[in-house]
Formats: C-alpha cells, structure tokens, sequence
C-alpha cells in the first residue's frame, strides 16, 4: 500500500489524488495538515473517504515526523507552495507539487536550494506540457516537416477570469499576480516544444475593466446595485448564462490583478516568443494555444477547439487533427500526472515535470511583472 500525505486539502489536490487513485487503487490518502480540521472533514466525506482513517494535523512537521510516507503532495494556496515544499525535499520524499512552485524571489531561491540539496524527485503541476494535444504537436515539430521553429505566438483568453476578481484569487499577496496563475502553464509548455532556453523577457500588463471606486471588501450580496451590475449575480445568471465565480466586488478599491497581460520572450538561438493572456473574454470568445511557425510550415494548436492544424509552406495543403479531451481534466494533461506521479514514487520512471521546469517558468513569471512595473528588459539567468 502506498500511504500518500497531503498539505492544503483544497479541491484541486482532491481531485489530483482522485486521479492518482483511479490509476493505482492500492493508494491510501494517510494523512492531511491543513489548519481548516472541519472543513477537510466534510470535503473528506463528500470524496468518498474514510474520515476516521486520515490522521489529521496542523502541523506540517508533525505529519512528516510521525507518519511512515511514500509520498507526499501540496496543495496549499500559492503564497505557501514554497514554505511546505522544503521540509519534504529535506526528507527525500518523491513530491507532488502545485504550481506556481514560489511567488517570491526570495522563495524561488530557497526553493531551488532545497531541491538541489534534495534527492526527491519532484513533479510540478504543469500538466498542458503532456495533453495529447502538446504531444502531437512535439510529434509534429520532431518529424522535421516544419523546419525549425523560429518564432511562436501563444495566446490564452480566460472566458472564467472572473475568479480572478470575484474570490481570494484577487489578493496578490497570495497569488503572486496572474502571470504566476496562468502564464506559468503556457511558459511551461512553450519551453518543453522549444526544447531552448529562454534568456530575456519584457512585459506590460493593463487593469482596464475589472477597476472602480466601489468600497473596499464590498459584497454582492451587500449592493445596492446586485441587480443591475453586469458582473453581479442577476446579470451573470440570467444575461450573461455565466456561473458565479465568487461574491467580491470586482469594481471595488480592493480589487487586485490586472486583466491583461503580454509578454516578449528571447530564447538562445535568438528567435521569440510573443504571448498575450486576457481575462475578460467570454464564451465562444475563449481560446488557449499557441501557433509556431517555421519555414517550412505552420502549426497552430487550441483547448478549446481540442485541434491542432498544419499549414504547409511550399504546397496548398492543410492538414487538421483533431483530439478529444473534452471530457478530461486539463485536455487529459491531470491523469498522465497522476500516473507519472505514482511510477516516480514506485521508481519506475522520472518526472515529466521536474522541479526545473517548475522553478524556471517561476522565474521567467517573477521577471515579467518586474518588467511590466518598471518598463524594462529582464534577464532570465541561472539561480
């Protein structure tokens, strides 16, 4: 039996370990800190677990120090990822990590630190770097038909970026800002199709909609205007056909994060990347991919269309695959995790989302809000 220990036991790494668990049966979910004791309860209950057998603690090195672990995965919110990874890295224990593996500089570096000093092995929570949909586009790139890519225009427009103004996800302060929460996946799997390094990164960033004068900590529930707001639970409900992403005001002084954001990345062979990421798209308007193009021809990816399409160069001829990933967790990207994830812990394989790659699109996040604030190029070097 492989006994699994989980800090921060939010529904994302409940549903992860579902899916660990679908995989390999012969997996029990050992023990859980997290300070919220009662709420774990209830969300241990409506998974289906056995809420008497999970030891439950509120102290991570309690939990290491007392339970015989084979495995152990995070996921606190953002601001802790960093703070809990490191005593598990001291102890060599194979790792489930959400991403964004740190939201500081200062974190970024004792993370790395940690994990090199460490032989856990490590996998991040990047799973658009294996859907099917990357991976025939990988396949595609190897077979050589492109050419070499020299240049990528990615794109990620969030028809649910409401969460990121409506609930806790508008605290910065936790979240790092949005390129941490959504930039880091697509930087991910630019970097895993380039197979280059990326050495210089520019940014802007603008908050034009989600901005008001509205009192701080004001609640829709508390407005005078709930009814005729277009972000307000009427309109989303009935005129938007939208589900609610929180209840917090979106035009108050409080509200954080910006609601676009761009940024330009030079890899070592000199070509770039542009990348555009917006969060007040809606509906059919919502897209998440990339397009690459070398000289030979043109490759062109979308989640939300689950289809990747080629465009020859030098023939008229367009080719078009299509993958069905409607009905799996991130494009089918959360299950090959999840297996992955149990063979590391048996040995039998390495990560597919190393430690490096985690701490990598971290740093090249960090560098483009910098960038964004201060109107400058940024150097992406070693740690």
């Amino acid at each position: 039996m492989i006994k699994i220990g989980i800090i921060g036991y939010g529904s994302r790494i409940a549903n992860m370990f579902a899916n660990v668990r679908a995989f390999e049966p012969d997996v029990s979910l050992a023990a859980i800190t997290d300070p919220a004791a009662d709420a774990v309860r209830a969300r241990l209950v409506e998974n289906g677990e056995d809420a008497g057998k999970v030891h439950l603690y509120d102290d991570i090195e309690q939990m290491l120090e007392r339970e015989p672990l084979d495995a152990v995965m995070i996921g606190t919110r953002c601001s802790l990822h960093t703070t809990m990874a490191i005593p598990v890295l001291k102890r060599g224990l194979p790792l489930f990590l959400e991403k964004p593996v740190a939201t500081s500089f200062d974190d970024l570096k004792r993370l790395a630190a940690a994990g090199q000093a460490s032989s856990s092995p490590v996998v991040v929570s990047f799973p658009l770097r294996v859907t099917p949909l990357v991976r025939l586009a990988r396949e595609l790139i190897d077979s050589g038909r492109l050419g070499r890519i020299e240049h990528v225009q990615a794109f990620n427009d969030v028809p649910y970026g409401g969460v990121y103004f409506h609930s806790w996800y508008r605290d910065e302060a936790e979240t790092g800002g949005l390129f941490l929460q959504k930039a880091t996946h697509d930087f991910d799997y630019i970097n895993a199709l380039l197979r280059q390094k990326p050495v210089e990164i520019c940014a802007m960033k603008s908050k034009q909609i989600f901005k008001g004068d509205k009192p701080a900590g004001l609640r829709c529930s508390e407005c005078p205007e709930a009814q005729t707001c277009p972000e307000g639970p009427h309109a989303m409900k009935y005129i938007r056909f939208d589900d609610p992403h929180g209840d917090q005001c979106c035009f108050a002084t409080d509200t954080g994060n910006e609601d676009s954001g761009s940024a330009l990345i030079r890899y070592e062979s000199g070509m770039h990347v542009s990348y555009s990421q917006n969060f007040f798209a809606r509906h059919k308007a919502a897209r998440r991919g990339a397009r690459l193009l070398g000289y030979d021809g043109t490759l062109e990816f979308d989640w939300y269309r689950d289809e990747v399409r080629v465009m020859m160069h030098n023939t008229p001829r367009v080719e078009t695959y299509q993958v069905d990933g409607s009905n799996m967790d991130h494009g089918g990207g959360d299950m090959v995790l999840a297996q992955n994830f149990v063979q590391v812990i048996k040995g039998k394989e390495t990560s597919v989302a190393p430690l490096e790659s985690g701490l990598l699109s971290a740093q090249m996040c960090l560098e483009a809000t910098i960038s964004a604030e201060t109107g400058t190029f940024r150097r992406i070097g070693d740690l």
